[in-house]
């Protein structure tokens, strides 16, 4: 067993889905979930199977249907929104409300949980976006308008607003959602420097699972049947990646670790 000192959030027998006037829909049940800290994690599965359920529900936005989670050791219902804000950071698929924003005016934002009832920011709140405009190399677009950026800026200082929220915890749902080949690689490379460098636990979804076998160090893997999560060549050896998807068009190849369509 791991002490509390070595895991940032666990969940048991955590069952996910959705309640409404017709009755409970499951999409997950029997959940066991372990994120270590400075690792880098890969949520996988197919379309639909319900990554993004998961992911709202580990950062609390939507209520699980049963089962417990903990948040460095504390039941996560226990955690007030200000102190989720501290400990937890979200970088969400929904388009940004203002792109008139200046990089450094979007990324300061991340510093709400921590400015007076005012919003002003402090030197120490400067340093932090300073730090993350670095981190993420984007100190030379600081004071470019977020309607000026291309998809892979943006998105880059989107992680930048939650590396200066300054949490052990960053959450992102498909990170890489309209990128090219080029920039999704980049961007999960940023992540995986980011995890090494900050000491974060980053936990991320996303369709590119040959990247997410190359960078992550755990990965969680949700099938109609389960969801499982080891490292990356762990479940290769068990034969996960294997169920994924039906086997009448595509393959995975455990020497490669990659996925292959089928002549």
């Amino acid at each position: 067993m791991l002490d509390n000192t070595s895991s940032i959030l666990k969940t048991s027998k955590l069952a996910i889905g959705y309640t409404s006037k017709k009755g409970t829909t499951v999409v997950a049940s029997d959940i066991h979930l372990e994120l270590k800290k400075k690792e880098l994690i890969g949520l996988v599965g197919a379309n639909g199977i319900g990554k993004s359920t998961l992911l709202r529900t580990l950062a609390t936005i939507q209520q699980p249907l049963s089962g417990s989670m903990t948040l460095r050791g504390t039941p996560l219902e226990s955690h007030s929104a200000i102190d989720l804000a501290k400990i937890m950071s979200l970088v969400l698929t929904e388009q940004l409300m203002s792109k008139n924003l200046s990089v450094f005016e979007l990324i300061a934002l991340g510093r709400q949980p921590y400015t007076n009832w005012m919003g002003k920011l402090s030197a120490i709140d400067i340093g932090m976006v300073d730090q993350a405009l670095e981190q993420t190399n984007l100190t030379e677009l600081r004071d470019r308008k977020c309607f000026e950026l291309s998809d892979g800026q943006l998105q880059k200082a989107m992680i930048a607003r939650a590396l200066a929220q300054d949490t052990d915890l960053i959450i992102l749902d498909e990170p890489t959602t309209h990128l090219d080949m080029y920039h999704k690689a980049y961007i999960l490379k940023l992540l995986q420097q980011l995890a090494q460098h900050t000491q974060k636990t980053i936990l991320f979804s996303s369709h590119e699972i040959d990247l997410a076998i190359q960078l992550c160090d755990t990965m969680i893997v949700m099938t109609k049947d389960q969801v499982v999560t080891d490292a990356p060549c762990k479940l290769i050896e068990q034969g996960v990646f294997k169920s994924l998807f039906s086997k009448d068009l595509i393959d995975f190849d455990e020497k490669t670790g990659s996925f292959k369509v089928r002549k």
